[in-house]
């Protein structure tokens, strides 16, 4: 692989995952499952227990049944990519991200408080390979750093 071709695949993948935060955003479902291989593989246990998916459209509908009605603003930043072959990557993203449920709604934490706004901090572990000629999501694991509720 030539030093053009493995900073062209990390400026793809960094595409990639803008149009991840995208479509999330505005809750452009359908896009979103072009951000994943077919057969990859979420694990949002970070958040949930029951947060380990398997397959672009089922990752895509857990993660619209879980912020459907939420307005959420999510950012990435300082990627650290490295390009293994020409189909495979390996990628860290620190990102923070802001959640607000509509009135009424919310979490319901075990003390019975409910939550109408998140405010967290953490990292995205991914992997990438390419199918169909484009670079898309593997596998995805969120870890949190720090969570602010209110």
């Amino acid at each position: 692989m030539t030093e053009f071709e493995r900073l062209s695949a990390i400026e793809e993948i960094k595409q990639l995952k803008a149009r991840y935060f995208r479509c999330m955003d505005t809750k452009d479902w359908a896009g979103m499952v072009d951000v994943y291989a077919p057969d990859a593989e979420a694990d949002f246990r970070a958040e949930s227990p029951d947060g380990f998916v398997k397959g672009a459209a089922q990752i895509v509908a857990y993660t619209r049944g879980s912020i459907a009605t939420v307005t959420t603003v999510h950012h990435g930043h300082m990627p650290e990519i490295t390009v293994l072959s020409a189909d495979e990557a390996v990628g860290v993203w620190a990102m923070e991200d802001l959640l607000y449920w509509p009135e009424g709604e919310g979490i319901t934490r075990a003390d019975g408080t409910r939550i109408s706004r998140l405010h967290g901090f953490g990292h995205y572990h991914e992997t990438y390979r390419v199918h169909g000629g484009r670079w898309r999501i593997q596998t995805l694991r969120l870890t949190r750093l720090r969570v602010e509720v209110g």
